[in-house]
């Protein structure tokens, strides 16, 4: 029987021989940076079920209380004081090696880019907490600029160019991934031969299903997760260990 050691070191020879490695991260590789998931045993939707529904875009357009709510968290939100952690330098780390061509991200804490991965490789299908959009004439801006205004006393700030709504530039439920962004982590995903899987529970469509695109297309498919996933049955390695010390580990040998 595989040790998690003799795991690892197969999964490092995988990417060591491959073309083409592409990686695809939620929100477990962030929780040991104090960025709490949505569905794991502590997760913010795990306590309290009614939070999801309260992400819908149509909530938040229609409740100006749900938008001064939601002003209120993006001021606190974790995301703004942490650090990156070791999980998140293994994969820049494994860009530097010249061994990681595309990283695909469910999240929108920018943690990635802060720990040294290249723009360039980093595809956010879910948007990003950096900016701001505002929804009826699509003026794009920063978040800090937005979150002074909350601190100087706007709790729901509209936009300087039409006065509609403003939003985090992020997916919410409700909202339609951008097919141009969609389009390029399926290609991502069909093109490489190993996808790491990592802190996602395959859950949330349509991320979830890159990992069948990777398979069909011949690819080996790693998943990296605490906790077990819908593709853990047809994955070629699993390796459950935290995230960030499994990921150093694997980074180390390549």
């Amino acid at each position: 029987m595989k040790t998690e050691t003799d795991e690892i070191a197969a999964v490092a020879e995988w990417l060591e021989q491959a073309g083409q490695v592409t990686a695809l991260t939620g929100a477990g590789i962030s929780t040991e940076s104090g960025i709490p998931d949505f569905r794991g045993p502590n997760g913010l939707w795990t306590k309290d079920p009614a939070a999801q529904g309260r992400a819908t875009i149509q909530h938040y357009m229609a409740s100006r209380e749900a938008r001064v709510d939601a002003w209120r968290m993006r001021s606190e939100h974790p995301s703004r004081t942490v650090d990156p952690n070791a999980g998140h330098a293994a994969l820049a780390e494994l860009e530097r090696k010249g061994r990681l061509h595309t990283l695909i991200t469910q999240n929108i804490d920018s943690l990635h880019q802060r720990a040294g991965s290249s723009a360039g490789k980093i595809i956010e299908i879910h948007g990003t907490l950096r900016d701001v959009v505002c929804m009826s004439c699509g003026e794009r801006g920063p978040m800090e600029a937005a979150l002074e205004r909350v601190g100087a006393g706007e709790d729901d700030p509209p936009c300087t160019a039409c006065g509609g709504v403003l939003k985090s530039a992020t997916i919410s439920f409700g909202q339609p991934l951008v097919p141009e962004i969609l389009e390029r982590a399926q290609t991502a995903a069909s093109a490489c031969d190993v996808l790491l899987a990592i802190g996602t529970s395959l859950s949330v469509f349509p991320a979830a299903y890159l990992p069948q695109r990777a398979l069909q297309a011949g690819a080996r498919l790693v998943i990296v997760n605490a906790e077990p996933t819908r593709y853990d049955g047809r994955s070629h390695a699993v390796l459950r260990g935290p995230i960030s010390r499994t990921l150093a580990s694997l980074v180390a040998l390549v």
